[in-house]
């Protein structure tokens, strides 16, 4: 009977691991959090911000100077292609306009926002903490007539949907260079770029040294 026992835990062990994994498996560099979307989003502009958010998708999910930005599980995560990998944004990082989303476009709000006017930014010096608001104090202070125009949006990747969505980051990078010409404007953004294309030169460097070394 013993012996018995032994095997079938031996048995039913991968299975209760495979089933830990669901919903958030890893990704390096990248991350894949528990959002799935099977096509490109219906981004509709949030007005009077430079920002999109889709109102048919039941996540915290906004498009802002070239990426796409996702509140989840109390973290901000990034990802140039609509379906990730995401990456997650320290939050003294995170875009002004960003934080400036008022709470009635957040299509799943954490349950600290109940109370907060629908209208208004979250408020998250309040949430977290005195260090954050004083290194991020005048992030709610901008001239509402001075709003900078809206990013273009990506929607050459509305081509890529199930199969043809490419997980891989360095084929997202390469096709996002041939397809989107936008400048970002954010330091975050452009950081964002700048890690993916050193990362890609990096690569295409490692696999150039490679072929010398096999050809000597």
């Amino acid at each position: 009977m013993r012996h018995l026992l032994i095997v079938l835990s031996m048995l039913f062990l991968p299975l209760a691991s495979a089933h830990a994994d669901v919903g958030f498996a890893y990704s390096a560099p990248g991350v894949r959090i528990g959002i799935n979307l099977p096509a490109y989003p219906r981004l509709v502009r949030i007005p009077g911000y430079p920002v999109y958010y889709d109102p048919y998708v039941r996540e915290n999910y906004f498009f802002y100077d070239g990426l796409y930005w996702v509140f989840y599980d109390d973290r901000w995560y990034a990802s140039s292609w609509y379906n990730g990998p995401w990456r997650l944004v320290d939050i003294y990082d995170v875009p002004a306009f960003i934080l400036r989303i008022p709470v009635r476009y957040y299509r799943r709000p954490p349950v600290y926002f109940r109370g907060w006017r629908r209208d208004a930014s979250p408020r998250w010096g309040e949430h977290w903490g005195r260090e954050w608001e004083r290194r991020r104090g005048d992030w709610d202070h901008w001239n509402r007539r001075s709003v900078p125009a809206a990013a273009p949006l990506p929607s050459y990747q509305r081509h890529y949907r199930g199969r043809r969505y490419p997980a891989n980051e360095e084929r997202q990078h390469a096709i996002r260079s041939e397809r989107y010409r936008y400048q970002p404007r954010e330091p975050v953004t452009r950081r964002y770029d700048e890690k993916r294309r050193g990362r890609q030169d990096g690569e295409r460097q490692d696999r150039h040294e490679e072929h010398r070394r096999d050809h000597r």
